[in-house]
């Protein structure tokens, strides 16, 4: 329903650069022993037996976790759950990398992507409460190694740090396709500007500042290079006296290329089943893409921002700047954080890098949440499954409702969500024919989403779950992607059967 280069942009800000090359070749791994892989426990064995797609047929079977890593072509994953406000449990399944075959456990490190965006929000919200940045000025004079060029109709009064955390200064450039660990690095300088060795375009207005919600990775690295600026020393240094450290994140680092702490226990991007060429890109986009961390690590972040959420004293923030921090500036989006909206309050991102999907949420009024990493394949697929199990087994039914079958839908239930919607980009005409609603997106074909309900949608080519509003004003994605809301603009013609 989706374009998968729209949905690509959307999960991780990182567009995939040019093919991997596939070195060495590839090795069958034998599947590590359970006990190398951390500690289990009846929630774990649980996921590994109970895997399900949103859509079930009658009398299908659960799916075993290591048969949907090798459906899914995913080498190893992470997981980290939160209950109760502490990290239940943590551990991994699979391999590092497929030359190697080292189990994935704890403590391995993967790259986050754009979950980086997140802990650098944290990062930038906590020099506003030192007084080092402003939120509301322009960024340019937090700035003194370089100035954003002004655009006097795009931006007139230059664009804030509440603008560039939210995603809404207008400014260009989605993603970055990161750098081959022998390759020259560009410096954020050269990034902004987008001048060699940088392979990403200059970073400028291209839309109104304030307007409209446009994701911009770019918008993080001209973050990256305030916070360094007023904090007068590296970006790396300053997240690790800041929060990687106060929060015991010990396998995590703004590390690239990751540092030898890192690369005793990392995990290697794959397609295919190959380490990718290099095993690993580098993304000076330190502030947008660059964070390696364990499941666990990102899991004690979410924990902090709970708990201070919460209204306790003592965390990163203070209750008060956490609850702006988690305050929808647009509809889905606060300063940092993704939203989910549709029932009680929740929070996280996604992450894609070259080999690497990454996926995080947490409630906002209670301590329960999961933290999800793999280095490979359709990952974002085998999340989803991993999600909806630890939400089944923990009765979160807002995190990922339990599977389900095909609901059979009178044509004037289905003829409720008939219409046009555009949000985020997207525009998606919506039919209500006798076997169900489809979805036309401009491309060769319409596609049927399969009914969970008479108000929640399936999307079987991309794995995305949508949510109307009770009065069919709008839907949300709420399961296999960020939550993007599309608004209602018109009434869509019925269409003969």
């Amino acid at each position: 329903m989706i374009p998968s280069t729209y949905l690509t942009w959307l999960l991780g800000a990182a567009a995939i650069g040019s093919p991997a090359v596939a070195e060495p070749e590839r090795v069958q791994c034998v599947t590590p022993a359970s006990s190398a892989c951390g500690p289990s426990n009846p929630h774990s064995r649980y996921v590994e037996a109970n895997l399900n797609p949103a859509v079930i047929k009658p009398g299908a079977k659960p799916f075993v976790l290591s048969e949907r890593m090798r459906h899914y072509d995913v080498p190893g994953v992470s997981v980290a759950v939160i209950h109760r406000g502490k990290v239940a449990w943590a551990r991994g399944w699979g391999v590092r990398d497929t030359v190697s075959c080292a189990p994935v456990n704890p403590d391995t490190a993967f790259q986050s992507a754009s979950i980086s965006k997140l802990a650098t929000a944290v990062l930038a919200l906590r020099l506003v409460e030192q007084g080092k940045l402003k939120l509301d000025g322009d960024i340019n004079a937090a700035l003194h190694s370089w100035q954003l060029p002004r655009d006097p109709k795009l931006a007139p009064n230059g664009v804030t740090l509440r603008q560039l955390l939210s995603h809404t200064a207008g400014l260009g450039v989605h993603g970055f396709p990161g750098y081959l660990p022998d390759a020259p690095l560009p410096t954020p300088i050269q990034i902004l500007n987008g001048t060699p060795p940088s392979n990403s375009g200059a970073v400028r207005s291209v839309l109104p500042a304030g307007v409209q919600w446009t994701y911009s990775g770019g918008g993080y690295v001209l973050t990256q290079l305030a916070l360094s600026d007023v904090a007068g020393v590296p970006f790396p240094d300053l997240a690790e006296r800041e929060m990687l450290r106060p929060l015991g994140m010990t396998r995590s680092a703004y590390a690239q290329p990751p540092s030898p702490a890192i690369q005793s226990n990392m995990a290697f991007g794959h397609i295919s089943g190959r380490p990718i060429r290099g095993n690993y890109h580098v993304y000076p986009e330190l502030g947008p893409a660059g964070l390696w961390a364990s499941a666990g690590d990102l899991a004690r972040l979410l924990i902090d921002l709970q708990a201070s959420a919460a209204g306790q004293p003592g965390h990163r923030l203070s209750p008060a700047m956490t609850r702006q921090m988690l305050m929808p500036i647009t509809a889905n989006w606060g300063m940092g954080p993704a939203l989910y909206t549709n029932g009680p309050a929740r929070f996280g991102h996604d992450g894609l890098n070259e080999g690497f999907q990454s996926f995080m949420v947490a409630y906002v009024g209670k301590g329960e949440g999961i933290a999800v990493l793999t280095n490979g394949g359709q990952g974002r697929r085998l999340m989803d499954e991993i999600v909806r199990a630890v939400a089944t087994d923990y009765h979160w039914p807002e995190i990922a409702a339990p599977a389900a079958q095909e609901k059979r839908l009178l044509k004037a239930e289905l003829a409720k969500a008939m219409g046009r919607f555009e949000g985020g980009g997207l525009a998606v005409d919506l039919e209500a024919r006798r076997d169900g609603l489809y979805a036309n997106t401009g491309g060769p074909s319409s596609e049927r989403l399969v009914a969970l309900s008479p108000d929640r949608y399936r999307s079987e080519t991309m794995g995305l779950v949508v949510e109307f509003a009770k009065d069919f004003s709008s839907f949300e994605i709420v399961e296999g992607g960020p939550p993007v809301r599309l608004i209602r603009v018109n009434a869509a013609p019925a269409r003969k059967p």
